[in-house]
């Protein structure tokens, strides 16, 4: 049922205006029943019951915002301002009427989620990147950096990971191209995941993370907690962004470092974006075989290009990245977006030079078709029932 928007206000100026949490307790259904006998109010169950969800999204969640979140099969929350609201339930951007508010209420929103994600958004720093308690991602940003107002994109993870035979049912991979991800995890493989943004990249990865065995200890590296493989022993890194006077930031170059430190079994990057690439490769070349990263690239053919731009950012030269990357990785999993299904594309084999030669490919018409590089990826990574 819709909630009153003056009784709404009236609470949240005496609950939330107070703090990060109702006064006199925990349960905001309580808090507003008291509230509104201070005042004489007489509200039946059923309004107490939606004035205390909205106060309890006020509170610790969303705001207005948080039935968007709670929408099954919702992944993303995109807010352009006060007056526009898209989300996505994996068929494209869909636009939501939702009354945010005016400019400031919305700023007042977006300053209280990046704190929840222990972040400060404010005019010093008006972006923040951040990850809410239940695993929410948070982007913000604030004018005059956002022209059209304060800007919000929530990214909800899924409550349980997904397993590759889920991937399966849902379209995302080919049945006979599942076993041999199987067999490229099992055995070891390094490999980069790619695609665009929203192409199912750490989905993916957190599927072929819980195919490692149960006796391996997991490192990943992120810049912000995404991954979430099902796993009994996974330990992870993220970045810490450096204070107001530049001091205390721990990039993700010094993770992948200090996880070499940690007895990993494997390490994992999140994403690529820098010189943590130089990192991952020594990591690699030294003996940590089965380590994944993911990375932003249209195809395969265009890894060749990516790889070569970052290693520059991290000072290695076109035959130094060659020896490194052609060493060190095995494997690329292209995933992309068609017709609104996140679906692994192209598997190819990465060659000494650097080059990315396909093994493996989904056709238009949904067949599997077998490229150049299928005779050496089925014999290296043999895939086994």
């Amino acid at each position: 049922m819709s909630v009153d928007e003056g009784l709404l206000a009236g609470v949240r100026r005496e609950l939330v205006g107070r703090g990060a949490g109702p006064p006199g307790g925990t349960d905001p259904d309580q808090d507003v029943a008291r509230w509104a006998r201070t005042r004489g109010l007489v509200l039946g169950s059923e309004d107490v019951a939606a004035l205390g969800c909205a106060v309890r999204a006020e509170i610790a969640g969303a705001g207005p915002l948080q039935p968007l979140l709670d929408e099954p099969g919702v992944t993303d929350v995109l807010v352009n301002g006060p007056g526009e609201v898209w989300l996505d339930r994996g068929l494209g951007l869909e636009r939501r009427e939702v009354d945010l508010g005016d400019a400031e209420r919305l700023r007042a929103l977006a300053v209280r989620l990046a704190a929840a994600g222990g972040q400060r958004l404010d005019d010093a720093c008006p972006v923040v990147d951040a990850r809410l308690a239940d695993g929410t991602r948070l982007h913000a940003v604030l004018p005059p950096v956002s022209a059209a107002g304060v800007l919000l994109s929530l990214r909800v993870p899924r409550r349980e990971p997904f397993t590759l035979a889920e991937l399966v049912a849902a379209g995302s991979v080919h049945p006979e191209l599942a076993p041999v991800l199987v067999a490229l995890v099992r055995g070891r493989a390094n490999g980069l995941l790619t695609g665009a943004t929203g192409t199912g990249k750490t989905t993916l990865m957190s599927a072929l993370l819980s195919l490692a065995g149960p006796d391996e200890r997991l490192v990943l590296v992120e810049e912000v907690p995404e991954l979430a493989p099902a796993h009994p022993h996974v330990v992870g890194l993220v970045v810490r962004r450096a204070n107001v006077e530049g001091a205390g930031g721990v990039d993700l170059a010094a993770l992948v470092r200090h996880a070499l430190r940690m007895r990993p079994d494997r390490i994992v990057l999140g994403e690529a974006r820098g010189a943590e690439l130089r990192e991952v490769l020594t990591a690699l070349n030294t003996g940590h075989d089965g380590g994944w990263a993911t990375l932003h690239a249209n195809d395969l053919d265009d890894v060749p290009a990516r790889l070569a731009a970052l290693g520059a950012l991290a000072g290695l030269g076109a035959a130094a990245l060659a020896a490194q990357a052609g060493s060190a990785l095995d494997v690329v999993v292209h995933l992309r977006r068609v017709g609104g299904v996140r679906r692994v594309d192209r598997v190819g084999v990465v060659d000494p030079s650097t080059r990315v030669v396909e093994a493996l490919a989904v056709t238009d018409g949904g067949a599997l078709r077998h490229g150049p590089a299928w005779v050496e990826l089925a014999g290296r990574w043999p895939a086994r029932p």
